[in-house]
């Protein structure tokens, strides 16, 4: 097995961070809809580049390495006080998919932060690489699914496309440590 590990990212990679991030999460919505698809915020991308950019302003954003090669990336959201942390994103480039890598680096991310009580994250609906890789590779549970019936109510404008029956629904996931 590949040495997988975290190293906090630099100013000088934050846009390849960014245009690394939009790769891989198209990908996975062009092997579900192909050409077709409508499931992208502005500019596009599944993911805007503001969300992104405010994640990562917010947060702490990590590359994922394997064997020291960049691989991937993720940013997490950590709240020292109640220990309910948020993953926001998380990526493994598509020519690095199914090698264990994702779930290598979330091993890592729970290493780093073994203080959390509560680790969450949501991911589009129709992600279902994402479904399996959250439930069956790191032990989330699926706890609350967003749509047009049932918005998303922190923050519905900037951490995640407002939920609506144009393809804005979104799964909810926890999974207390």
């Amino acid at each position: 097995m590949a040495d997988i590990t975290l190293t906090l990212l630099t100013g000088n990679d934050r846009e390849q961070f960014i245009l690394d991030n939009h790769r891989a999460f198209k990908y996975g919505a062009m092997e579900e809809f192909g050409e077709r698809d409508s499931h992208f915020e502005e500019d596009g991308e599944i993911i805007s580049r503001k969300t992104i950019e405010n994640s990562i302003d917010q947060g702490v954003a990590y590359r994922i390495r394997e064997d020291g090669r960049i691989v991937g990336g993720l940013v997490l959201q950590i709240d020292e006080k109640t220990q309910h942390n948020h993953l926001d994103l998380l990526f493994v480039s598509p020519n690095a998919h199914s090698k264990g890598i994702g779930t290598a680096a979330w091993r890592c991310v729970e290493a780093l932060y073994p203080e959390t009580k509560v680790w969450e994250t949501c991911t589009p609906y129709f992600e279902k690489r994402n479904i399996h890789f959250y439930v069956n590779k790191c032990g989330f549970h699926i706890v609350e699914f967003f749509n047009g019936l049932h918005p998303e109510p922190r923050d519905p404008e900037t951490a995640y496309a407002e939920a609506s029956e144009d393809g804005g629904e979104m799964f909810r996931f926890e999974k207390v440590m």
